[in-house]
C-alpha cells in the first residue's frame, strides 16, 4: 500500500506530536504508512502526488482570512504551499482530507468567504449531516447528528458554487464540505479525543480562542458530551483511498 502524507503546521512538539498520534489511532496507519511533513519547519518541496494513497491537513494556529501584514513569513511559505499543492490536487480530484486548517486552505483555494462570523469557542458541538452527506462514504456509518470538537477564530460564511455541504450546525454553517467527489475538508476536529483537545487548549492558551482566566471553563467545555464517531471520518477515508 502507498504511504498517506499528513501535511502539519503546529510548531510545538507535544501538541504536534500528540497530533500526528491521534491521526495513526483514528486512521489505523503506522508511521510507516502515514508520513507526516510538519511545515513550519520545513518548506515542502516538490510532492509527487503518485507515491501516496491520499493527503491529510492538521489544524493548526495559522487563519487564512488574517490580513497579509499579519501573517509570518513561516504562515506565508506554508500557504504559498497548499496552493502550489491544491493546485494539483483539485484538478486532479486526489483524496484529501484536511481537518480544522484544511477549511481554510482548501476554501481559500476555491475562493470561499473566510471570516469570523462563525467562530467557535473551544467545546463540543452537535453537527448535523446533510441529505448529500448521509450520501457521502465518509459520513455514511455515522448518524444524522454526532458530536464533535471544535475551535476556531475563523471560518467560512459563504461556500462557492464548486463546494458540496455535507455537514452543519447550529453555530457555524459549514462543519464539512467536498469539492469534486474525492476532496474534503472539516470545520470539526475528527482526529481528536478529550485529551488530546485538552492538551491543545493548554498549548494554545495564549493564542486568544478563550480569555485568560477561561482555562478551566474551556477544559469542562470538551467534556460536556462524549466525542465517540469523527474518528471514523479517518478511518472511512484511508479504506475508501488506500491503494
Amino acid at each position: 500500500m502507498k504511504p498517506f502524507l499528513l501535511l502539519a503546521t503546529r510548531a510545538e512538539d507535544v501538541p504536534a506530536d500528540e497530533e500526528y498520534a491521534l491521526f495513526l489511532r483514528y486512521t489505523g496507519l503506522d508511521e510507516k504508512h502515514l508520513v507526516r511533513h510538519r511545515l513550519e519547519a520545513q518548506p515542502l518541496g516538490e510532492v509527487d502526488l503518485d507515491d501516496y494513497s491520499g493527503v491529510f491537513v492538521g489544524g493548526g494556529p495559522f487563519n487564512a482570512s488574517d490580513p497579509p501584514e499579519k501573517k509570518s513569513a513561516v504562515q506565508r511559505r506554508a500557504e504559498a504551499d497548499f496552493a502550489r499543492l491544491l493546485d494539483e490536487v483539485v484538478p486532479r480530484d486526489f483524496p484529501f482530507l484536511g481537518a480544522c486548517y484544511g477549511v481554510g486552505t482548501l476554501g481559500a483555494h476555491q475562493g470561499a468567504v473566510i471570516d469570523g462570523t462563525y467562530r467557535e469557542p473551544i467545546s463540543v458541538v452537535t453537527v448535523q449531516r446533510t441529505p448529500e452527506g448521509a450520501a457521502d462514504p465518509l459520513l455514511a456509518g455515522l448518524p444524522d447528528e454526532f458530536a464533535a470538537f471544535v475551535g476556531h477564530k475563523e471560518s467560512i460564511a459563504a461556500l462557492p458554487p464548486s463546494a458540496t455541504l455535507l455537514a452543519t450546525s447550529a453555530a457555524c454553517p459549514v462543519q464539512m464540505f467536498r469539492v469534486g467527489r474525492n476532496v474534503y475538508a472539516t470545520q470539526f476536529h475528527p482526529e481528536c479525543d478529550v485529551e488530546g483537545i485538552s492538551t491543545r487548549i493548554r498549548a494554545y492558551a495564549k493564542h486568544g480562542y478563550f480569555a485568560p482566566d477561561e482555562l478551566d471553563l474551556t477544559l469542562e467545555a470538551v467534556r460536556r458530551l462524549p466525542v465517540t464517531h469523527t474518528g471514523g471520518i479517518l478511518r472511512a477515508f484511508v479504506e475508501r483511498y488506500a491503494r
